[in-house]
């Protein structure tokens, strides 16, 4: 794969200069303490020997006719000595196609500071990519081995939602402590040279969080390439980071560099890497670097003592109350009011002990509530999947709280229910004032369960594509775990072609389409998703049918990560029978080809509309590959076949389908095409309908209403690619229910 990279340093950002100054300087009174309207506080300074070391020199430079302070070629925006963060400007990364010369291409710069006194701030900062064909990494090889990516896609620019950065259009990522160095790489395989026309390039920064609203307007822009125009600001932790010096060890050097001057300072170790940070003590306020930098904060300016005749006095790095002369409880620092009578007080006191109890015995309860919703997350793999999730693609869906999907079931109300199986019960909710979702609620759960549960939430969050089932979010605080996806309205390609959807009338075509449609979503899992997805469980059952009658690949409860390592195996086969991979269940090595034998016999069912097992037939006619196997064997498909296929479309289309059904059922996994050559085929097949002799149907009805309007309804067989329905396809415009539990 290849990956052009863009690298980033921010020590950051960017200083050249190790810290190893043997004393603390001084700062002269002639330190220029301004820069472009920008206070520069000491330990950072302008000039020379303004600075507590070189790492916190400041330039203070003329651009566009105006002062501004820089630290290295970075722009400094402020300096915080309470918090120990500056904020610079950040250039932004872009991955652009250039229409003129039909290539990609990318701008990076490389900033370098491994001795800086820099850390990048985990909590105020986020890897932030826009994008509509988009997937970015940020890699951290030099200091923490940090390594994390983000993915961002659309269709089009509808899809897109002002301030929403969830993976459409936009995404982010949160980063590890210590981090003061970065590199981002865009993954070629994810451009815009299709998609150029609306959206050009795309873009990856790591910035601040609290300062970004994705903008739908983003995707179409090409001002971010300009490095004036396409900076954002990043929060920065310094420290005083001279070698791996602590507070413990700082102080052993008093005489040398230690930094804490101010008489009234404290030294506190760094949160953020190693080294230390000054702060003045309590009651203190100032600048702790400096001597009698920290001065007596006056407390009594903001009047902390009890407002009914209480009189405050200030005191050095404190405060005193007291109360005036005659009141009750003179110098005793209790109320000065004269006029509060013994049973009052008495009273008030009582009632305010009731409250604290009342209000000790609710908290005490919800911290037990708490700690409960804590195990269950904790026993459903919640925190380890998260840091999972994390370090692989960033968290890209919901957790809803239980209080949440109870609102949106109606507290699981049964007229709710959409559909029941072996792993738990489905409902039909509404999230977010209109959102329609399909609520997946487990009904037992054991340490198998657990597993499943996890690694079905794990698999989905990392995949976005049409043919697949989206994951909205999940819940985790309950003692039964839930997974929320989007809502499909039409049942599963099972029941279209076997079940109570059956006397639909649905022609070949689409039946092939949609068959054509879960091909593309497997081929996605097996060659796109990063590790490869194996999904295990292969069949009609979890091909669900949405509004337009698009497949949609479900149920990622039996599917596995692809392992690195070919020597693993799975300890127990899981399945359905009559899809199961015969080569799989003699092995228990589960591999792509395993989903390839069970796509065989979903086309088996499309092409002869037969169920993959009769356990009520003949012995040796129950199975459906079989039987088919030796009809092929025997050059007699036609033995198989129902009669509106035989009598209706093209031999050389159902002859195709036959010859692709059979390489897929291949008893040998090595032998089978792949996902992406069924794919292929499947979509060679259906433009079949489009040669002149390919008999075309044509079925018109004409009835007269009122006025001589007519209304007319015909169906083409033919192919057309890009929409989620071919043209002339005959749907059924009565939506079924979805079933997500299996």
């Amino acid at each position: 794969m290849e990956v052009p990279f863009l690298h980033l340093g921010v020590g950051l950002l960017l200083l050249l200069a190790a810290q190893h100054a043997t004393a603390v300087v001084v700062p002269s009174p002639q330190c220029q303490t301004y820069c472009g309207g920008i206070e520069i506080q000491y330990p950072f300074g302008v000039g020379d020997n303004c600075s507590l070391s070189s790492g916190f020199n400041v330039s203070c430079q003329v651009q566009n006719s105006v002062y501004k302070p820089f630290i290295g070629d970075v722009e400094l925006l402020n300096i915080s000595l309470i918090h120990s963060t500056i904020r610079v400007l950040n250039q932004i990364s872009t991955y652009c196609y250039n229409p003129s010369s039909g290539l990609m291409e990318n701008s990076s710069w490389i900033l370098n500071g491994s001795y800086s006194p820099y850390r990048f701030s985990e909590v105020q900062n986020k890897f932030t990519v826009i994008g509509c064909n988009t997937l970015a990494y940020i890699f951290d090889v030099n200091g923490t081995g940090y390594q994390s990516g983000c993915v961002s896609t659309c269709g089009n620019m509808s899809d897109l939602v002002d301030g929403s950065c969830s993976g459409m259009g936009c995404c982010q990522t949160a980063i590890p402590r210590g981090m003061g160095y970065y590199e981002v790489g865009f993954d070629s395989r994810f451009n815009t040279s299709q998609i150029w026309r609306f959206s050009r390039c795309s873009y990856a920064v790591l910035m601040e969080a609290g300062e970004f609203s994705f903008s739908t307007t983003y995707i179409n822009t090409t001002n971010f390439n300009d490095t004036s125009i396409g900076r954002a600001p990043v929060v920065i932790d310094w420290a005083i980071r001279s070698g791996t010096m602590s507070c413990d060890v700082a102080k052993l050097n008093k005489t040398g560099a230690y930094a804490c001057l101010s008489k009234n300072s404290e030294c506190v170790d760094s949160p953020n890497g190693p080294g230390y940070l000054c702060n003045c003590s309590q009651g203190y306020e100032g600048n702790p670097y400096l001597h009698y930098g920290c001065h007596d904060v006056d407390e009594c300016k903001y009047s902390p003592c009890p407002s009914s005749g209480g009189i405050c006095h200030n005191s050095v790095g404190s405060y005193r109350c007291s109360c005036r002369v005659g009141s009750k409880f003179n110098e005793q620092g209790h109320t000065c009011d004269p006029d509060t009578g013994l049973i009052i007080g008495v009273t008030v006191s009582f009632l305010v002990l009731v409250v604290f109890s009342f209000s000790g015995y609710m908290i005490l309860q919800k911290r037990k509530l708490n700690q409960v919703k804590q195990e269950h997350f904790r026993q459903h793999g919640g925190m380890l999947l998260f840091e999972r999730m994390k370090s692989e693609k960033g968290l890209a869906f919901t957790v809803f709280s239980e209080a949440e999907l109870i609102q949106a079931t109606n507290n699981y109300d049964k007229s709710r229910i959409i559909g029941k199986g072996g792993h738990g019960t489905v409902y039909r909710g509404i999230v977010k004032g209109n959102m329609s979702v399909a609520i997946k609620r487990c009904a037992i759960i054991d340490d198998r369960q657990k597993k499943e549960f996890g690694q079905e939430m794990l698999i989905l969050s990392q995949i976005n594509h049409k043919n697949i089932v989206k994951l909205v979010g999940c819940c985790l605080e309950v003692e039964v775990p839930m997974l929320v996806y989007e809502f499909i309205p039409n049942g599963t390609l099972f029941e279209l072609i076997h079940g109570k959807n059956q006397s639909l009338q649905i022609s070949f075509s689409t039946l092939l389409r949609i068959a054509h449609e879960a091909a593309e979503g497997l081929h996605f899992l097996h060659s796109y998703a990063s590790p490869p997805i194996i999904h295990g469980d292969v069949k009609t059952a979890n091909i669900l049918l949405d509004e337009n009658y698009m497949a949609k690949v479900s149920d990622f409860g039996a599917s596995i990560l692809a392992p690195s390592d070919k020597e693993q195996y799975v300890t127990m086969v899981q399945g359905t029978c009559g899809y199961l991979d015969p080569e799989y269940m003699l092995t228990c090595q589960l591999t792509e080809k395993s989903d390839v034998f069970s796509f065989g016999v979903i086309l088996l069912e499309v092409l002869t509309g037969q169920e993959p097992l009769k356990l009520d037939g003949p012995e040796m006619q129950r199975s459906l590959s079989c039987n088919f196997l030796s009809a092929m064997k025997e050059n007699d498909l036609d033995a198989i076949l129902p009669s509106h296929v035989k009598g209706q479309e093209n031999n050389e289309l159902i002859r195709g389908l036959a010859e692709l059904a059979k390489q897929c059922l291949d008893m040998r996994g090595s032998n089978r095409p792949s996902m992406k050559e069924i794919a292929d085929e499947l979509g060679r097949l259906r433009k079949l309908s489009l040669h002149p002799w390919v008999q075309l149907d044509v079925e018109m009805e004409t009835q007269s209403l009122l006025g001589g309007v007519s209304t007319v309804s015909f169906e083409i067989e033919g192919a057309t690619s890009g929409y989620p329905t071919q043209e002339g396809e005959n749907l059924p415009m009565n939506p079924g229910s979805s079933y997500y539990a299996r």
